[in-house]
């Protein structure tokens, strides 16, 4: 006996039509509107908004697709900002709010191929018939740096939105996606893309004093309780393509003072990495003949790339800066003039950033079991804290903020130069600076296990072991302000 099917019912792929169809003339409908319930709600989206800003770095150029009437991709101050809009009436309405910008009518899983984006911001993925074609899409937009940022709506808070909606304080939807965090993450890597981090918010989105503060801004961060926020923005990164370390240059820059009797074993132990390597002295105005040392080694060994930049004589990281500042290869690698970390390990780390494990190989030492008095108590107690502070700060696991080794493509540094200096407390080491512009530029950051031995000659520079915390944890304080609290 055949079946009946309802004549009302669109079967096959144009249902997936229709609902494209259908969404537009609602959007359509209600765009002269749309203006009024951003008003209606701007403690909302006032806070979204500093969330996006605070992810996306100003002056860059941003894809944004379902850009509605702009308002976000206005309020990231883009360089270059495209917004991709199904609704003519909103694309009107963002061009006279917006000339600036650039607004475009279309379905952003046809939108063609330009020139690749720094960022590509996509909101309203809950009200998109097919999420997938719309992420491979973006990441045709993307290039290796790219941040694919992916806004939308906690489904336990469905049942609020719809009555919210019905009661007309908010536009109204049809059926949407309700997609978990898994769910999205799952797309993603069919897209290509890499999950970084996720950000859970709103827990009040409406402003009722000192309770919406509490909520947001405190409980929103207890672990259990952040997972009923009402909001979710994801930031993934384009899985990157392998390249063979053969192709790459390389250099290590050794950041040193007094350390005259180890710059022969350095250039000895240093093994010859990629196309190219070139070891780069920093001598920091040392009084024990470093720099001869380093001058009469580069001479036995013409074989071997030395150079020697005199250091500022300030403080390690001005000593490090000026040593990456004056470096040539596409690989910049830190290794401590003491040698605790061995040279002979250093492969590893390029091995990690070409195979695209992470954008930043951070060395920790914190795995092997240590050599004689490697580190002492009180030292290894302060990684220990810090090693758990780090890790609340940046919402993933860091093993050791302190290790000297780390390792990292030169156009990232180039790109984390511009925040150094700003975090309130200036960094006398180096590592926090990296790991805080790391974090800001949203790179992903992989731990990678060494061995740490005792020094052979000299003596550690570290001996102010509770004034070096003390200042160190006034860092992390002044950093938390910059990338917790910035959108709270």
């Amino acid at each position: 006996m055949a079946s009946t099917l309802p004549e009302n019912i669109v079967w096959g792929p144009a249902a997936i039509e229709k609902s494209r169809h259908d969404r537009r003339k609602l959007l359509e409908d209600n765009a002269c509107r749309r203006e009024k319930w951003i008003s209606d709600n701007k403690y909302y989206y006032d806070y979204i908004s500093r969330l996006i800003k605070h992810i996306i770095v100003p002056g860059r150029s941003v894809l944004n697709y379902r850009c509605e009437t702009g308002f976000f991709l206005n309020a990231v101050s883009p360089s270059k900002g495209v917004g991709v809009e199904i609704s003519p009436a909103m694309v009107d309405i963002a061009r006279q709010h917006y000339p600036g910008l650039d607004f475009v009518c279309g379905d952003p899983q046809d939108h063609p191929v330009q020139d690749p984006f720094d960022y590509v911001l996509l909101n309203n993925i809950s009200d998109t018939p097919d999420v997938l074609q719309v992420l491979k899409n973006a990441r045709e937009q993307c290039h290796s740096q790219s941040r694919l940022v992916l806004y939308t709506y906690n489904y336990l808070w469905q049942p609020v939105l719809e009555w919210a909606s019905r009661k007309g304080l908010r536009m109204p939807t049809l059926e949407p996606n309700w997609l978990s965090v898994d769910d999205l993450r799952c797309f993603l890597g069919l897209a290509g893309f890499e999950l970084l981090k996720t950000y859970r918010v709103v827990l009040a989105p409406k402003k009722i004093p000192f309770l919406s503060t509490l909520a947001n801004r405190y409980l929103a961060r207890v672990p259990l309780l952040s997972r009923l926020c009402m909001s979710v923005v994801l930031v993934a990164r384009p899985i990157p393509k392998p390249v063979a370390p053969s192709e790459v240059t390389v250099s290590v820059v050794i950041p040193c003072k007094n350390e005259q009797a180890n710059v022969a074993s350095a250039v000895e132990r240093i093994p010859h990495m990629g196309k190219h390597t070139e070891i780069v002295f920093c001598d920091d105005k040392s009084t024990d003949g470093t720099g001869e040392e380093v001058l009469r080694v580069s001479a036995l060994h013409p074989e071997k790339d030395i150079r020697l930049i005199p250091g500022p004589g300030i403080c390690k990281a001005q000593n490090v800066w000026t040593g990456f500042r004056a470096a040539k290869g596409d690989v910049l690698m830190i290794l401590d003039g003491d040698l605790a970390v061995m040279p002979e390990e250093l492969p590893g780390f390029l091995n990690a950033l070409t195979e695209g494990h992470g954008e930043f190989i951070n060395g920790s030492r914190m795995i092997y079991p240590m050599q004689g008095q490697a580190m002492k108590y009180a030292n290894f107690f302060g990684n220990k804290v810090f090693s758990m502070m780090f890790t609340l700060l940046f919402g993933h696991y860091i093993k050791d903020t302190l290790c000297g080794t780390k390792v990292l493509w030169r156009k990232d540094f180039e790109r984390i130069e511009a925040f150094i200096g700003t975090w309130g407390i200036e960094d006398l080491w180096g590592d926090f600076d990296l790991l805080f512009g790391a974090s800001r530029l949203h790179l992903k950051v992989h731990d990678l296990p060494v061995h740490y031995q005792d020094r052979i000659y000299g003596s550690t520079k570290m001996k102010r072991v509770f004034w070096n915390g003390y200042r160190m944890l006034r860092m992390w304080w002044a950093a938390w302000k910059t990338l917790r609290q910035s959108y709270y």
